[in-house]
């Protein structure tokens, strides 16, 4: 499809834009060990692939694209499993449906991020989890279609984040989300779709 060929070229440069700084030119792979150095900001691009579970009788497939915007808040704590911070993020979606009955979703989302990190190590697992509002072109005549156009959606994502050098991180995980207009149409079929995402981070 179209769209696929849009999506996967920008998904490809995306990723290999920080390693690619002209001719033959390397990226330093130097970063701060010390585990106290958590960003203050981060802008993040990241891609999704997602599917179709529970509840609905249409086989979604959609491709998402979240632009975020993460300020941490609160203490770097030192002690123990948690050792780590707190995040606020602001986040753009915009996720072209493959297969089912509507074409295209777009919301916001504000949501909290909690980063584990350990002592000198490049990786960082995190979880976040948010909830925001979007639009999608509603079928309301199709079986297991969305009621209206007006939709409110949950998110949550696990994974982990591996630091290239001192500004640039690599991301996956898994991200799952929950489309729903709240009840305001009957019926109100809802969507819950769950899958992997990969993405890069810019920290500041």
């Amino acid at each position: 499809m179209k769209i696929r060929r849009i999506i996967f070229p920008f998904l490809l440069i995306s990723l290999w834009a920080p390693f690619a700084r002209g001719g033959t030119d390397r990226v330093s792979t130097h970063f701060t060990p010390d585990d106290s150095d958590a960003p203050s900001f981060e802008m993040a691009a990241e891609t999704a692939y997602m599917l179709g579970v529970i509840g609905n009788p249409n086989s979604y497939e959609i491709g998402a694209q979240f632009v975020t915007a993460r300020w941490r808040f609160g203490p770097v704590y030192r002690e123990g499993f948690f050792r780590g911070y707190n995040q606020f993020y602001i986040l753009g979606m915009a996720e072209p449906i493959f297969r089912g009955p509507e074409n295209l979703y777009y919301g916001i989302s504000v949501g909290l991020r909690y980063n584990f990190i350990r002592p000198g190590s490049r990786f960082t697992p995190y979880v976040s989890g948010g909830v925001g509002l979007g639009w999608i072109d509603s079928h309301a005549n199709v079986n297991g279609a969305q009621g209206q156009d007006f939709t409110f959606n949950c998110l949550g994502a696990v994974g982990v984040s591996y630091k290239i050098n001192d500004k640039w991180k690599a991301t996956a995980g898994a991200v799952y989300q929950h489309l729903s207009n709240g009840g305001q149409t009957d019926p109100n079929p809802s969507l819950n779709l769950l899958g992997p995402q990969i993405g890069v981070t810019l920290s500041y």
